[in-house]
């Protein structure tokens, strides 16, 4: 075990420090048979007492204590960043690799054999990946799970989702302060993170379809009993997973992300996935990008009907069967997944879905809930990658939550500055927005954010929403959260920050957004970009000193990942000697 290396061998072997180590744990109160000669296992718990979508963590790390003490190991708890996606300002994506950062650096200075990743929250289980990956250590998530269905007035309530339609509601005068209070206690009703297919629902997919979790444990609901005895299952299969030195890299390969990708696009998932599945996959050395979204969603259908693509939440979703009846739909359409791979179980990937039901037999709520290649939501996975003299190094558009009417559309632009300009302004009539305008937000991207926050789904004018208006194109280079809807552009790259085309974009040009052409582009001739361009001045850094300054020096554009360029790169750091 690597952790022999700070024990020693025996109760009375090795070294000084080793003995010194040994004294230290007879402090905490383990005997020596307690801890010598086992796999010691990292439990990496975002726990905190602000992140609603954990908090039932650091009772569930008592779960994945007993499966590794049954399996014949030995668990220690850390606590790790929080990166709460409901109360972390600006936006926890800029603290998403300082929690890569931290993970990585705690599996590769203490005495850990393996690491069970426990987390939810959109940037928590791309984090922990990340860092896990760099580290090398085996690995498995433990994914928090979705929250129960939302209720206000005999309607099921889905977190993100009717947030905003509420709240358009409310702006446009439709409902008033009581019936807002009502959907405010009504909307968030459990432990768990957001039931609609945002990123978290999506991330922690994702981690599944990688081979990362166990078969099944990304949609149990955080507060259903099967959720309890995942999190034991899962911790007693992270000590067989040393005992066979069952490495992130060696789960974690090419094909893993080319399913990882067609399942994100079959549930109609986040666009927020592009971003961290890039960082990802080059934590392990491969690459992946834009591209390879756009080709595999042009061969996948979308299979989930879950919002805000589709109608159902989550927790329909888990009673339908889960990932493994969708993967098991998917498997159907040639070439969409890769059976043979391994998996944190030891087995191939096959065996997640292979046993699962074939949904004729199921409920007929489940053909309904996760449909059949013949009978799909969509036939194109619901992300497209749009590219053009606005957006060089590309941009993405959750097409399916759009209105279908404005997927070929050119207007002229009303352009924002920042997230601040914009929310002082929409509502002003002088603006003279209309249906068919195109709202501009620049300045709000990996540098300009800072962190790049969710602020892509850019809010309609009161007036034009009281009039019935409920879609605009809108362009920014910020990200949209996952649960959001409309037809909006985001991840635009290089960002306005860093100099990208967005920073030339003036009021009134003409844009046109071209989805099935995958088109965005400016309709300005490149003389005056070109004159555009030199008077451009770039604006100061946000930050003078600290992490927001080492972020701004190494963060990289969407396209890449905003990953740091130095954890990025590859390379290898010595081993710790604890001697």
């Amino acid at each position: 075990m690597r952790s022999a290396a700070w024990f020693g061998t025996g109760a009375t072997g090795g070294k000084l420090r080793a003995f010194s180590h040994r004294s230290r744990m007879r402090q905490l109160g383990y005997l020596p048979e307690e801890h010598l000669g086992k796999p010691v296992i990292a439990i990496l718990n975002t726990w905190s007492d602000i992140n609603p979508c954990h908090m039932h963590l650091r009772e569930r790390a008592e779960q994945v204590k007993r499966g590794v003490w049954q399996a014949g190991g030995f668990p220690l708890e850390f606590p790790v960043a929080t990166l709460s996606e409901t109360f972390q300002k600006p936006t926890p994506m800029l603290y998403r690799n300082l929690l890569a950062m931290e993970a990585e650096e705690l599996l590769r200075s203490y005495p850990v054999d393996g690491a069970v990743l426990m987390g939810g929250c959109d940037k928590t289980v791309p984090a922990l990946l990340m860092g896990a990956a760099s580290a090398g250590l085996p690995a498995i998530v433990v994914p928090a799970g979705p929250m129960l269905r939302g209720h206000y007035r005999g309607r099921p309530l889905g977190s993100g989702t009717d947030l905003w339609a509420y709240w358009d509601e409310y702006r446009a005068g439709r409902i008033g302060e009581c019936e807002l209070a009502e959907v405010e206690c009504g909307l968030a009703r459990s432990p768990g993170h957001c039931m609609t297919m945002g990123t978290a629902s999506t991330m922690t997919a994702a981690a599944e379809a990688l081979g990362m979790a166990l078969p099944g444990a990304s949609a149990i609901p955080a507060v259903d009993s099967a959720h309890h005895r995942m999190a034991a299952a899962s911790g007693a299969r992270v000590v067989g997973m040393v005992r066979e030195q069952l490495t992130p890299a060696r789960v974690m390969t090419r094909a893993a992300f080319e399913d990882a990708v067609a399942t994100v696009l079959c549930l109609g998932g986040s666009t927020n996935a592009l971003i961290h599945l890039i960082a990802m996959a080059g934590r392990v050395g491969v690459t992946l990008s834009l591209e390879d979204f756009d080709e595999i969603g042009s061969r996948v259908p979308v299979l989930a009907d879950v919002r805000p693509v589709g109608d159902h939440l989550m927790e329909d979703f888990y009673y339908a069967g889960g990932l493994p009846t969708l993967l098991a739909q998917l498997a159907r359409v040639p070439g969409a997944l890769h059976p043979e791979r391994i998996t944190v179980t030891g087995a191939d990937f096959a065996t997640y879905y292979q046993d699962t039901q074939a949904l004729e037999g199921n409920a007929p709520a489940a053909g309904r809930v996760i449909r059949t290649p013949q009978d799909p939501v969509a036939k194109e996975g619901g992300v497209a990658v749009l590219r053009g003299n606005l957006a060089p190094g590309g941009a993405v558009i959750k097409h399916l939550a759009a209105d279908p009417k404005l997927l070929t559309h050119t207007g002229p632009a009303v352009v924002f500055d920042s997230y601040q300009d914009l929310q002082q302004r929409i509502d002003d009539p002088a603006l003279a927005v209309t249906e068919n305008s195109v709202l501009v937000l620049r300045g709000a991207g990996p540098l300009g954010g800072p962190g790049m926050p969710e602020y892509g789904m850019l809010p309609i004018p009161a007036y034009l929403l009281e009039r019935g208006v409920t879609d605009l194109v809108r362009i920014s280079d910020a990200r949209m959260s996952g649960t959001s809807y409309g037809t909006c552009v985001l991840h635009v790259a290089p960002e306005s920050h860093a100099g990208g085309p967005l920073a030339l974009v003036r009021d009134g040009d003409l844009i046109t957004l071209d989805v099935p052409g995958r088109r965005l582009h400016l309709d300005v001739d490149d003389a005056e970009l070109r004159r555009r361009r030199a008077a451009w001045q770039p604006p100061e850094p946000h930050h003078q000193r600290g992490y927001g300054a080492l972020y701004a020096e190494h963060v990289q554009q969407a396209d890449e990942g905003c990953d740091f360029d130095f954890l990025a790169r590859p390379g290898h750091n010595p081993a710790p000697d604890p001697q």
